[in-house]
């Protein structure tokens, strides 16, 4: 579904978030309150200006996600979502709006992105993520951000994550439970749900429920780790998954371990 047009040219390859360009006096201004954080500074600013990130979902994840991280100054995003704004949507996707119900979440979120801040560079793709279309669309990223609604794009993300050497952000909410988590590699996503659920129609949101406030919560978080981990602010948040309970108001971490037999990151025999 949708054109899967790029407009702007592929990197070749990943790489480590490298310092470039002075900031100008406007975005000193825009990002001074973070700037001013001791753990980020300037330097840290710089990286984020340095960075490309891909968000791969425009819903109510990504609906979170986005407006952080344009807000931040991550210097490009890129936008897959081959799907239409509904308003069955707008209880958990803010950025869009009554009128945008039919249009493509895709280009309505590059819109939003330019509004909120021309300094970011901004690419739509209405295209969907498979096994087939995953290499191509996510290479050239330092970061990769999945905030899909089925296991079956979430495996296909995270297993070509794994074959570039790119960190993923897996982010997912459903009815009041949320989890958040940080993928370098080894353990992997595939590590953490195993291979059962690579088929299109397992249970999403539109089965289950989702509240809407979870979505924006859990989106929010995984940008704050994005964030954490582009500037290296902090400790390493990788290989540990945050679990929200929305319903009894709590939240804790569990690590994930690797699975020796994962076929995705597993140690060949």
């Amino acid at each position: 579904m949708g054109r899967g047009r790029r407009t702007r040219r592929d990197h070749s390859r990943a790489g480590r978030v490298r310092e470039h360009g002075a900031l100008t006096d406007e975005e000193l201004t825009r990002y001074a309150r973070q700037i001013v954080l001791p753990q980020l500074g300037g330097t840290g600013q710089q990286k984020l200006k340095a960075a490309r990130v891909a968000v791969i979902g425009a819903g109510g994840i990504g609906a979170a996600v986005i407006p952080a991280l344009a807000g931040a100054g991550v210097g490009a995003l890129t936008i897959v979502d081959p799907d239409t704004a509904d308003l069955s949507n707008l209880h958990r996707q803010p950025i869009y709006r009554s009128r945008d119900a039919g249009e493509p979440k895709a280009a309505l979120a590059g819109q939003f992105v330019r509004r909120l801040n021309p300094f970011v560079e901004v690419d739509p793709i209405e295209r969907r993520i498979d096994p087939e279309t995953a290499p191509a669309l996510l290479a050239g990223h330092h970061l990769v951000i999945d905030g899909t609604d089925n296991f079956a794009t979430r495996l296909a993300v995270s297993d070509a994550c794994v074959a570039l050497g790119l960190p993923l952000l897996s982010a997912a909410a459903q009815q009041w439970q949320g989890q958040v988590g940080l993928f370098l590699g080894r353990p992997c996503y595939r590590c953490f749900v195993g291979d059962a659920f690579d088929a299109d129609d397992c249970d999403n949101c539109a089965e289950l429920g989702v509240t809407g406030a979870l979505t924006g919560l859990a989106g929010n978080l995984a940008a704050l780790l994005a964030i954490r981990f582009l500037t290296q602010a902090g400790d390493d948040p990788s290989g540990r998954l945050h679990l929200i309970d929305a319903l009894a108001g709590t939240q804790r971490q569990i690590r994930i371990m690797a699975d020796p037999g994962c076929r995705a990151c597993g140690q060949p025999g």
